[in-house]
Protein backbone atom coordinates (compact mmCIF):
# COMPACT_ATOMS: atom_id res chain seq x y z
CA UNK A 1 0.00 0.00 0.00
CA UNK A 2 2.75 2.52 0.68
CA UNK A 3 3.77 1.96 -3.05
CA UNK A 4 1.20 2.74 -4.24
CA UNK A 5 0.69 5.93 -2.26
CA UNK A 6 4.13 6.62 -2.95
CA UNK A 7 3.37 6.92 -6.52
CA UNK A 8 0.21 8.62 -6.47
CA UNK A 9 2.23 11.31 -4.17
CA UNK A 10 4.48 11.36 -7.28
CA UNK A 11 2.21 12.42 -9.80
CA UNK A 12 0.58 15.00 -7.21
CA UNK A 13 4.03 16.53 -7.24
CA UNK A 14 4.15 17.03 -10.69
CA UNK A 15 0.56 19.00 -10.42
CA UNK A 16 1.67 21.28 -7.61
CA UNK A 17 5.10 21.89 -9.79
CA UNK A 18 3.11 22.54 -12.82
CA UNK A 19 0.12 24.75 -11.16
CA UNK A 20 3.45 26.07 -9.31
CA UNK A 21 4.56 27.41 -12.70
CA UNK A 22 1.23 28.24 -13.89
CA UNK A 23 0.30 31.05 -10.79
CA UNK A 24 2.71 33.31 -11.87
CA UNK A 25 4.24 33.57 -8.45
CA UNK A 26 1.09 33.62 -6.69
CA UNK A 27 -0.38 36.07 -8.63
CA UNK A 28 -3.19 33.99 -10.36
CA UNK A 29 -5.66 32.65 -7.83
CA UNK A 30 -6.63 29.36 -9.48
CA UNK A 31 -3.67 27.99 -10.08
CA UNK A 32 -2.58 28.88 -7.12
CA UNK A 33 -5.30 27.11 -4.42
CA UNK A 34 -4.40 23.82 -7.13
CA UNK A 35 -0.46 23.91 -6.31
CA UNK A 36 -1.53 24.50 -2.44
CA UNK A 37 -4.24 21.48 -2.52
CA UNK A 38 -1.74 19.42 -4.61
CA UNK A 39 1.27 19.96 -2.35
CA UNK A 40 -1.02 19.07 1.15
CA UNK A 41 -2.07 16.09 -1.05
CA UNK A 42 1.63 15.23 -1.96
CA UNK A 43 3.64 15.37 1.08
CA UNK A 44 0.86 13.84 3.15
CA UNK A 45 1.48 10.79 1.08
CA UNK A 46 4.78 11.47 1.12
CA UNK A 47 5.00 10.92 4.87
CA UNK A 48 2.76 8.43 5.16
CA UNK A 49 4.45 6.26 2.36
CA UNK A 50 7.89 7.49 4.55
CA UNK A 51 6.52 5.40 7.65
CA UNK A 52 7.24 1.94 6.10
CA UNK A 53 9.79 2.62 2.72
CA UNK A 54 13.10 3.77 3.88
CA UNK A 55 13.19 7.88 3.64
CA UNK A 56 16.28 7.65 1.08
CA UNK A 57 14.40 5.35 -1.42
CA UNK A 58 10.85 6.91 -0.84
CA UNK A 59 12.45 10.54 -1.49
CA UNK A 60 13.90 9.92 -4.63
CA UNK A 61 11.06 7.69 -5.76
CA UNK A 62 8.88 11.07 -4.91
CA UNK A 63 11.31 13.51 -6.73
CA UNK A 64 11.91 11.08 -9.97
CA UNK A 65 8.39 10.60 -10.76
CA UNK A 66 7.40 14.59 -9.90
CA UNK A 67 10.31 15.69 -11.79
CA UNK A 68 9.68 13.39 -15.23
CA UNK A 69 5.91 13.89 -14.63
CA UNK A 70 7.06 18.12 -14.81
CA UNK A 71 9.46 17.21 -17.80
CA UNK A 72 6.92 15.66 -19.78
CA UNK A 73 3.85 17.85 -19.13
CA UNK A 74 6.37 20.85 -20.42
CA UNK A 75 6.90 19.06 -23.27
CA UNK A 76 3.43 17.40 -24.40
CA UNK A 77 1.96 20.28 -22.75
CA UNK A 78 4.18 23.69 -23.04
CA UNK A 79 6.29 22.63 -25.90
CA UNK A 80 9.41 22.43 -24.35
CA UNK A 81 11.94 20.79 -26.21
CA UNK A 82 12.34 17.19 -26.42
CA UNK A 83 15.25 16.85 -27.51
CA UNK A 84 17.12 13.32 -28.17
CA UNK A 85 19.58 14.10 -25.18
CA UNK A 86 16.84 15.15 -23.04
CA UNK A 87 14.58 12.30 -23.44
CA UNK A 88 17.33 10.36 -22.63
CA UNK A 89 17.81 12.05 -19.31
CA UNK A 90 14.44 11.08 -18.55
CA UNK A 91 14.98 7.56 -19.03
CA UNK A 92 17.92 7.64 -17.45
CA UNK A 93 15.76 9.52 -14.10
CA UNK A 94 13.50 6.24 -14.58
CA UNK A 95 15.70 3.94 -14.72
CA UNK A 96 17.30 4.93 -11.33
CA UNK A 97 13.91 4.96 -9.99
CA UNK A 98 12.83 1.41 -11.01
CA UNK A 99 16.45 0.51 -9.69
CA UNK A 100 15.29 1.62 -6.54
CA UNK A 101 12.26 0.03 -6.26
CA UNK A 102 13.88 -3.11 -6.87
CA UNK A 103 16.86 -3.09 -4.91
CA UNK A 104 14.37 -2.27 -1.88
Amino acid sequence: MAWIVLVLSGFFETVWAVALGASRGFTRLVPSLVFGGALVVSMTGLAYALRTIPVGTGYAVWVGIGAVGAAVYGMVVLDDSASAARLLCLVLIVTGVVGLKLVH
